[in-house]
């Protein structure tokens, strides 16, 4: 019996839930959840505001926890091994896209969270390939947000080819951004944080931030005009975007992760005759994510959380919806 924390109805809080699993699949594996983070998706699944989710709904796509059960025909996963699961908890392992390691393009992959139960609970399955090791010696504690908020961010340095040395901006220093500064600082850029927070000014340094910019200063963006090789947003809000593609050297990126509500409203002219590119991705593989948690374990790389017990997801998801929260939650089932 999975004993969870469900969701009957938009804006209806959690509640216990319990319910049982099917005798388990030969590709399959269970964890034992001990630490789940928080992620806006998780809300935005609760609510139906994508209009897909189907309820009782179980939250909860940051997973960390020990493998407590293996299908027979899985390989390179053990009992008591410590592993993650992040977006996507199944795929369809036979498409080109999954034949070339590309999995989270996979267009029968499912969610986690979608048509699935979730982290919110002691057990979580998923198939195997879904699932990724853990390096030994990481902090299993905080790690929970690299599963959603860091491969969101470290995916496109890989997929579109960030070199070292690049001069890169950050906007939106949130769950996702303060992750990508750490990233992009390890990954040897030059980088510039986007705020107009004094106190995130600061913190954005401590995080590896080079310097920092102002987003209402008209000369700030003057100043910085032209100077920048990729500009990674974070935030969901909607801004002058050809502000920003004026901030992009020839052949400069405006890359995006965060989900604009509204239509980008671009100029072509400048995209044109700069030669600049405009893209956007998703959560990575398995594969990639196996690398960013190997590159955030050699970088000592790690999200800052807020923890909670699991017994306290209701204030836990009220203070993620309140936006006051530095910068990540992650609900606990160890003693705190």
């Amino acid at each position: 019996m999975v004993k969870a924390y469900a969701s009957h109805q938009p804006k209806g809080g959690l509640t216990p839930f319990d319910y049982e699993l099917p005798d388990i699949k030969s590709d399959e594996v269970d964890i034992a959840v001990k630490y789940c983070g928080i992620c806006h998706s998780d809300m935005d699944m609760v609510n139906n505001d994508w209009g897909i989710t189907e309820y009782p709904i179980v939250p909860g796509h940051e997973v960390v926890g020990v493998v407590s059960q293996v299908g027979c025909d899985v390989q390179g996963l053990e009992e008591g091994q410590w592993v993650g699961l992040g977006w996507h908890a199944y795929f369809c392992n036979h498409c080109h896209y999954c034949n070339v390691g590309d999995h989270n393009l996979c267009s029968e992959a499912q969610g986690t969270i979608v048509s699935h139960h979730g982290g919110f609970a002691d057990t979580v399955r998923a198939q195997a390939t879904s699932v990724v090791p853990i390096p030994d010696g990481m902090d299993y504690a905080v790690i929970p947000p690299l599963f959603c908020a860091g491969i969101t961010v470290y995916n496109p340095m890989v997929q579109f080819d960030i070199k070292p040395t690049e001069k890169v901006g950050v906007v939106g220093i949130g769950g996702l951004g303060h992750i990508a500064l750490q990233f992009l600082h390890a990954w040897g850029c030059e980088v510039t944080a986007f705020t107009t927070s004094d106190d995130k000014k600061q913190e954005a340094l401590k995080m590896g931030a080079h310097h920092t910019l102002n987003t209402r200063s008209e000369t700030d963006f003057e100043k910085a005009a032209g100077s920048f090789d990729y500009i990674l947003i974070t935030t969901n809000a909607s801004l002058d975007w050809n502000a920003y593609l004026n901030l992009l050297a020839p052949k400069g990126r405006l890359h995006f992760v965060g989900v604009v509500p509204t239509p980008l409203d671009l100029s072509l002219q400048p995209i044109l005759f700069k030669q600049l590119s405009v893209s956007s991705s998703p959560v990575g593989s398995p594969a990639t994510i196996k690398r960013m948690l190997e590159f955030a374990h050699q970088h000592n790389i790690k999200p800052m959380v807020e923890t909670y017990p699991f017994s306290e997801v209701n204030q836990a998801m009220d203070k993620m919806a309140s936006g006051d929260v530095r910068y990540r939650i992650v609900l606990s089932h160890e003693a705190l």
